[in-house]
């Protein structure tokens, strides 16, 4: 029977306290990988660290990142690469919104998306695939959205951000397939998380309408995609991006 064996690799999962990064790390950690769990929060990521070590009887290691602070992204990576050493396979998952109309959002808002969804992971991505290229493996998944293909009324930066990261996966992908690194990148739908939770019900139910499947999807469906990409299935596929949808786009 075929199984997914991540025993011996070590991934790190940014925003991994809650939501998909949350059951993206829980994926790869039942997989045997090594887990570095990372959010605002550093007890947060420290308690999950602890559940997943317990729970998968995997080396786990917990820390924050400060994602709009360049001084902070540095300070963490090397924080990380001194307690865990070179990561394998980086999950960029991290992201913020700030909507607002067109019309109304300032310099402050576009920015702030930009700094913590587009330069953070170019940061957090400078900084390991070194390791990367020296060892000649490495898998990157970078986590687009769905509305980084089709806009989103009040999500200009947002949208802005998941789409330059398709453009990001792509080229990342070409520079770097002569050292045996994969690019790719998930796009997801409407995913229930905390972050959709707090949408109104009848503009969920106008959502749902766009949804062949009929369902809204889960964090694990987008897991599970994030676990093919870093698995021997897939050592052939870079620089693509698989939609996690349920049919919408």
């Amino acid at each position: 029977m075929l199984s997914i064996d991540l025993t011996g690799k070590k991934a790190l999962i940014t925003g991994s306290t809650r939501g998909i990064g949350r059951a993206i790390a829980e994926y790869l950690a039942s997989a045997g990988a090594s887990v570095v769990i990372t959010g605002r929060d550093r007890a947060k990521a420290q308690e999950i660290a602890k559940e997943l070590s317990d729970k998968y009887s995997v080396p786990t290691f917990g820390t924050s990142i400060n994602l709009e602070d360049p001084n902070s992204v540095r300070a963490s990576c090397e924080e990380i690469q001194s307690n865990v050493g070179d990561i394998d396979i980086l999950v960029n998952n991290a992201g913020i919104t700030k909507d607002k109309l067109f019309l109304r959002m300032s310099l402050e808002d576009w920015e702030e998306v930009l700094k913590v969804n587009l330069t953070g992971t170019f940061l957090i991505t400078s900084f390991f695939v070194k390791g990367m290229v020296k060892k000649r493996w490495g898998r990157i998944i970078n986590v687009s959205s769905v509305v980084g293909f089709t806009g989103n009324v009040g999500q200009v930066n947002y949208s802005t951000t998941k789409a330059g990261l398709v453009g990001f996966t792509k080229s990342l992908a070409k520079e770097l397939a002569s050292r045996n690194i994969t690019v790719n990148a998930v796009a997801p739908g409407f995913i229930e998380t905390d972050m959709t939770s707090l949408l109104p019900e009848d503009l969920k139910q106008e959502y749902l309408k766009g949804i062949p499947l009929g369902r809204f999807g889960k964090p694990e469906d987008v897991a599970g995609a994030v676990l093919f990409l870093c698995s021997p299935f897939a050592d052939y596929i870079t620089g693509e991006v698989i939609h996690v949808n349920g049919g919408m786009y």
